[in-house]
């Protein structure tokens, strides 16, 4: 694996001007989002990533600020770009009819409109390990808004792991989703404010003892968390790219 870079780390109000979560990995063989939020055209284009070179999208659950993007992405390649490669998007259950629906209330038509590529889609299976573009995928359930079927996930691809825990409260399965993972991508959603469905930074170091991770960073941040970053002790995504 080369590179993880953090075009979208906010939450789904724009927090701090941040773009909504989109997380790209730019591996050896392949090149996929982790969540694709509705801003995320925007700030892949402000961070120099080429949506017509993305080989898949996963998706950790079906809110907009997480797979919003997925019309806007696929539109402009039925416009604007000369994509021919396939695009997978994999992701919770209802994952084609949500987007699907989303083409449709967006783009009129969209959704049945000619492309140049193979649009595909695939429902992970949780408690199974998911075989999608030579990665390794695995999908924990979370604790989050009903009807948004939430999961953590576990990716492993050329001998890294990237796990993460999209919007939840805590619960043990992140445990086995940061088991010596190259990288933990969690939601801080607040600084310590409990709020119902998210993550706190107070209640993840609480728990950072029971991580074993070896890097672990912060994303879907909010007011709340950005104006305390000061007093954070572990990293917070903000457009930077990693390198593994």
């Amino acid at each position: 694996m080369r590179m993880v870079q953090f075009p979208g780390s906010g939450d789904a109000f724009g927090s701090g001007g941040r773009f909504q979560t989109c997380i790209y990995v730019n591996a050896e063989h392949t090149r996929f989002l982790i969540d694709c939020g509705t801003s995320s055209l925007i700030a892949m284009k402000r961070f120099g990533v080429d949506p017509a070179t993305i080989d898949l999208i996963l998706i950790s659950h079906l809110h907009g600020d997480h797979f919003g993007g997925i019309p806007f992405l696929i539109r402009e390649t039925q416009i604007t770009s000369a994509r021919t490669a396939p695009l997978l998007i994999a992701g919770p259950k209802g994952i084609r009819e949500r987007t699907v629906s989303a083409m449709e209330i967006l783009f009129p038509g969209s959704s049945n409109a000619a492309t140049s590529f193979a649009l595909n889609f695939c429902e992970l299976v949780e408690g199974r390990t998911n075989i999608l573009n030579l990665l390794s995928v695995e999908s924990y359930r979370a604790i989050h808004t009903a009807g948004t079927e939430a999961h953590s996930l576990r990716v492993e691809c050329d001998g890294k792991t990237v796990s993460y825990s999209g919007d939840t409260e805590w619960n043990d399965n992140l445990i086995a989703v940061a088991r010596f993972a190259d990288i933990f991508i969690c939601e801080g959603f607040s600084y310590e404010k409990q709020v119902r469905n998210h993550l706190t930074y107070q209640t993840l170091m609480k728990h950072r003892h029971r991580l074993s991770c070896k890097r672990l960073i912060l994303t879907h941040l909010n007011a709340d968390l950005i104006e305390r970053m000061r007093d954070v002790e572990v990293e917070c995504a903000d457009g930077q790219m990693l390198t593994l």
